[in-house]
């Protein structure tokens, strides 16, 4: 019968695929909002479990680099090779869990954290402590593309929003590190690090029951696979290019921040590697803070005008951090932290829309970039320190926001669609 939803034809036009996918879309929505508090809450927890425990990496360079004798190469070369492998993975792992699901990787992932930072309590030479660093950045690179994954599934729909609380968790991990690496780590040394084990471990319990969910949703995944095969068109390739020079843009200017900050206080004002780390901890918590907002006003307005204003919008803010007072520079690190975190959940869920079908991939390359950036520009801000003096590090990062200014070539994602969709 024609018109009747059994018919085997092929269709000849792009409408009964539109349906199909519209049926499927319906469908993720249906299965999604029933769970997507439970399992949006137990990603972002784990997510700040994730990055808590790595975090404690960069808090306690002030305790490797006073009993290792390390220089500020060195420590830069740690960051690089945790950041570096988590990059150069993260893409790899995002395709292949694109074609082939993997629910249980995510327990994988904060296995290989465990033990990287077990490791890491009791290294004794720069190898073992690289292997360390490698170790938990190859749980980072399973961790992120697929619990950006379950994000989106989960979301209903409110894509941004899920970014966000995803997102928001791990900016939370990432300032409670040096608050616990000051309360802990400090007065109890490298080896005190070995009483994380226990957060991993709970890490784990909990990705298994995500890991259980997903593995019955896996099916949704395919409501948009029907863009899979097609090759991307100039348009979004130049798109994509122009996220990649913002994503640079962030995150070299918050490698400077995350991975030198306390030293640079401690070499300018003269102040306790405690207060050190507490400051560090006010920026990092104005992170967490301002990747809240990103998503959901992006889910609003749009994404390229989140991304106009969290990147470019930091600029005066950065000019001006280098030429005040330990008073002044707590209270820019607050506007910095805050309106440069929005960015990132706008330009993940941006490149989302702008590929779809491929989440993995995008969340895999754009994760992997933000780590790739943050360690290179590790070992090179590290490299320039030593050569120069820590505030010159400061004082040439004050320009990386300006190259925010590139917004203006982000297209409109229906428009490239249009383009993209067969005529």
């Amino acid at each position: 019968m024609i018109g009747s939803p059994t018919t085997n034809e092929p269709p000849s036009t792009e409408r009964p695929p539109s349906s199909a996918a519209a049926r499927v879309d319906a469908r993720q929505r249906t299965a999604a909002s029933a769970l997507s508090v439970p399992i949006l809450a137990a990603i972002s927890f784990c997510h700040l479990l994730n990055d808590m425990m790595q975090s404690l990496i960069p808090a306690i360079y002030p305790i490797l680099k006073a009993s290792f004798h390390f220089d500020f190469a060195h420590v830069g070369i740690i960051t690089f090779t945790y950041q570096v492998t988590a990059s150069l993975l993260q893409p790899i792992v995002g395709s292949f869990t694109d074609k082939r699901p993997k629910p249980y990787s995510l327990v994988f992932g904060m296995g290989s954290t465990l033990v990287g930072l077990v490791l890491l309590s009791v290294a004794g030479t720069f190898g073992l402590l690289l292997i360390a660093a490698g170790l938990i950045g190859l749980g980072s690179s399973v961790f992120h593309p697929e619990s950006s994954r379950v994000a989106r599934l989960a979301s209903g729909g409110r894509h941004g929003l899920a970014q966000s609380v995803f997102q928001v968790g791990g900016n939370a991990g990432s300032a409670l590190g040096p608050l616990l690496a000051a309360l802990i780590v400090l007065p109890g040394g490298q080896r005190s690090l070995v009483w994380f084990s226990g957060v991993a471990i709970l890490g784990m319990f909990l990705l298994a029951r995500v890991g259980a969910w997903y593995k019955n949703h896996a099916s949704v995944r395919k409501a948009v696979a029907h863009h899979e095969s097609k090759a991307l068109p100039l348009r979004t390739l130049g798109a994509l290019g122009v996220l990649m020079i913002l994503v640079f843009s962030k995150f070299f200017y918050l490698a400077s921040l995350t991975n030198y900050y306390t030293f640079y206080l401690i070499d300018r004002f003269h102040i306790s590697v405690r207060s050190a780390q507490m400051h560090l901890f006010l920026f990092l918590g104005a992170v967490a803070l301002g990747t809240v907002l990103g998503g959901p006003i992006g889910d609003r307005i749009g994404r390229t005008r989140v991304i106009w204003v969290s990147i470019l919008g930091v600029l005066p803010f950065s000019l001006l951090l280098p030429h005040v007072d330990l008073f002044w520079t707590a209270v820019l690190s607050i506007p910095i932290g805050f309106i440069l975190a929005s960015a990132f959940p706008a330009i993940v869920v941006y490149a989302q829309e702008l590929v779809p079908g491929r989440v993995g991939l995008v969340s895999g390359l754009f994760f992997g970039l933000a780590f790739g950036m943050g360690g290179l520009g590790a070992a090179l801000l590290g490299l320039l320190a030593d050569r120069t003096s820590i505030g010159a590090v400061y004082d040439l990062c004050a320009f990386l926001p300006a190259l925010g200014i590139l917004t203006a070539f982000l297209p409109d994602v229906r428009r490239v669609h249009a383009e993209w969709s067969p005529k």
